[in-house]
């Protein structure tokens, strides 16, 4: 059985010169959530960016549900791997709801029965079906985090990543994100500082810092460990 996300040897820099990332190898089985943690600048919205192909592979590789990422499968990957930013705006741009949640359908080429079902699955799986005629922009913070996750689970991927999802979110909210989390079916990776969340959700946690791989192993285990954590800028609760 193939992992759903194979990360081999990757390396990456940016072209002012900075390497982001330094041969990272990382598996993320089919199912599996896993926590990905580490201070700011550590590397892990570079390598999340990635996994959809928005950044492309210089060294190593990138294989997601079964598709190795490049210039020529990038339709494919972007079907399998739903990737929710850290800020909703930066994907919310439609007039309605609805509208943003069927984009991906739509660019897909579904019919239009199949995008309005799409739309309708997304939406009921974040707990938002009374939204659709809503204007996106005129939602709360923890509203627009849920319609941006509709937006990418109206695809259907087989892998969610999320980019620091509890970002930002009053404490209502963000225990109704956590409970999203944890009802989504989808294998997931999830960067994040929110080390309650991932006490909470993930039995697995990938610790980055300065592009590279630092820990990766049970949570109970490495945020049991204070002296890793302090080490990588990470606060013990």
């Amino acid at each position: 059985m193939h992992h759903t996300v194979e990360v081999e040897s990757l390396s990456f820099s940016y072209p002012d010169g900075h390497q982001a990332l330094r041969d990272i190898s990382l598996s993320v089985a089919p199912g599996e959530k896993v926590a990905l943690l580490g201070p700011n600048g550590a590397g892990k919205s570079t390598l999340i960016l990635h996994l959809n192909g928005i950044l492309r592979v210089q060294s190593g590789s990138v294989c997601v549900a079964g598709i190795t990422v490049g210039e020529k499968t990038l339709g494919r990957v972007r079907a399998a791997v739903g990737l929710v930013f850290q800020n909703p705006d930066d994907q919310l741009f439609s007039p309605t709801v609805f509208e943003d949640v069927a984009f991906g359908p739509i660019y897909q080429g579904l019919p239009e029965a199949e995008v309005k079902a799409c739309v309708q699955e997304a939406l009921a799986a974040v707990r938002m079906d009374d939204y659709q005629h809503r204007v996106s922009h005129h939602l709360s913070t923890g509203e627009k985090k849920r319609i941006a996750i509709a937006s990418v689970l109206s695809m259907r991927p087989e892998i969610l990543v999320l980019d620091e999802p509890t970002a930002g979110l009053d404490p209502r909210a963000r225990r109704g994100l956590i409970n999203l989390i944890r009802e989504l079916p989808q294998t997931m990776l999830v960067a994040t500082h929110d080390i309650r969340m991932v006490v909470e959700l993930f039995h697995r946690s990938v610790i980055m810092d300065a592009g590279e791989i630092v820990a990766d192993g049970p949570s109970e285990r490495i945020l049991a460990d204070e002296a890793l954590l302090a080490a990588h800028g990470l606060e013990v609760y």
